[in-house]
């Protein structure tokens, strides 16, 4: 075999090889749910003080209203799904969708104002996260198919008249494709978003360049991988995308300080989102931090968006 060839497969070997191999680790570990005790019902990030600090005020919220709570389940898509629903004797909820890696405790942190507007809140565990089904994350374009599953359990079954959408990073996106949705009920009445972003594919890039880490091949290869794995388009497709075909009031809440989904990347959201719309920026906060930064004034406004909803 002539020198060339055993150079070129060397190169191969040693220099193109371990990049879909490396690519499909990190897909694995930020996207793949491998065993049951992954994203489980734990402070995902429990070294972080101020993460710390919103998990345990969640925790102490859920200890005050437990007397309220029960559980509650269905299934969507094949999959078990689990949550907990404080009943504080309303017929508008709200169902408080978190991020990748949280499960329903992280969702408390985010209840209080819905609980001081006198609505019921449901809390959930997303598709591959805590106690639910699952195993390949599709950044909502699946997911979203769950929460209409879980309105329809708040109107049948607990007779809920409205229902409003709270999601934070990718629950924003996934509460978007929900209400976008052509099937999507009318008794789903806005959202509240908070660190929304144009697509899966920014908000990727931006925490490599925030990691000081090389975009390319990571990006693409780990955007195959979801598209194979996760049937989800997350390079052509997402809330800039869909957010044109939203008819329902949106509140949007971002950080100045967001390094994840840019300040500049959730204006070109509001400013195609063509329904009843407000943005409110917050001067500090890091990415899905605004609320312990702010706590009364992101409370305030939230209860003066639902204030101003027509249910």
């Amino acid at each position: 075999m002539p020198i060339w060839t055993w150079i070129l497969i060397a190169v191969f070997v040693f220099g193109v090889l371990p990049w879909p191999i490396l690519a499909y680790y990190l897909y694995s570990v930020l996207l793949v749910r491998t065993s049951k005790k992954k994203w489980g019902r734990e402070c995902s990030i429990p070294d972080d003080e101020e993460y710390k600090r919103m998990f345990d005020i969640g925790i102490e919220w859920d200890r005050r209203y437990a007397s309220c709570k029960q559980p509650v389940e269905i299934t969507s898509d094949g999959f078990r799904l689990v949550g907990e629903f404080f009943d504080f004797g309303s017929n508008t909820s709200v169902i408080i969708i978190a991020g990748r890696m949280e499960s329903l405790l992280y969702s408390y942190y985010f209840a209080e104002p819905y609980r001081r507007l006198g609505y019921n809140v449901l809390v959930i565990d997303n598709r591959s996260h805590g106690l639910s089904e699952g195993r390949y994350l599709s950044l909502g374009f699946k997911e979203y198919r769950d929460i209409l599953r879980w309105g329809e359990l708040l109107h049948d079954k607990f007779h809920q008249k409205s229902i409003v959408i709270h999601g934070i990073c990718i629950g924003s996106s996934t509460g978007l494709f929900a209400l976008c949705d052509s099937g999507c009920p009318d008794y789903f009445k806005a959202i509240v978003a908070e660190g929304m972003y144009t697509s899966f594919h920014d908000s990727f890039v931006n925490h490599l360049v925030d990691g000081h880490h090389p975009k390319e091949p990571a990006t693409f290869l780990v955007m195959l991988y979801i598209r194979i794995f996760g049937g989800a388009d997350v390079v052509n497709d997402g809330p800039l995308n869909r957010i044109d075909r939203l008819k329902k009031p949106i509140l949007f809440l971002h950080s100045r300080e967001d390094v994840f989904s840019l300040p500049s990347e959730v204006q070109q959201v509001y400013d195609r989102c063509q329904s009843e719309k407000k943005l409110v920026w917050f001067e500090k906060g890091a990415h899905s931090r605004v609320r312990i930064n702010a706590t009364e004034r992101y409370d305030e406004t939230v209860i003066d968006f639902c204030k101003s909803l027509d249910i």
